[in-house]
């Protein structure tokens, strides 16, 4: 086995273990139940983990949080703190301070900032809507 490779059956355990965290992301998880699914010890899981993946669980499941928290912020309309409590957070301040540190901009500020993105044009509405349907929502 050469440096930086892993043998193949303990990355296909670690895939596995990956897709527990992403899986139950949002809800409870412990690294001892993420370890077991690897069939590891916690501290062995730790280190092979990020060897493999180039982060810790715990960052990986962060970053899983914040991703859909940016999605929830850009698409929907809740309130920062709805969006907190969807992705796993207790404390709004924690929340908001961890999306910062992560992405550079307060949560609210960083939905302004995203909005015009991905919000469709009214003028392209139309465009998107079939044409049995355009009356309904766009009348004469």
């Amino acid at each position: 086995m050469r440096p930086g490779l892993l043998p193949y059956q303990l990355h296909r355990r670690l895939c596995q273990a990956r897709d527990l965290v992403r899986a139950r992301a949002l809800g409870p998880l412990t690294l001892h139940d993420v370890a077991r699914e690897a069939q590891l010890s916690p501290a062995h899981f730790l280190k092979v983990f990020q060897r493999a993946f180039g982060e810790t669980p715990h960052q990986y499941r962060t970053r899983l949080r914040l991703e859909r928290a940016k999605a929830l912020l850009a698409k929907s309309d809740l309130p920062v703190t709805e969006v907190c409590l969807e992705v796993g957070y207790q404390s709004l301040g924690s929340f908001s301070s961890l999306f910062a540190a992560h992405v550079g901009q307060a949560p609210s500020a960083w939905r302004r900032a995203m909005r015009p993105q991905v919000q469709v044009p009214r003028a392209w509405a139309r465009l998107t809507i079939p044409c049995c349907f355009q009356g309904l929502y766009f009348p004469a």
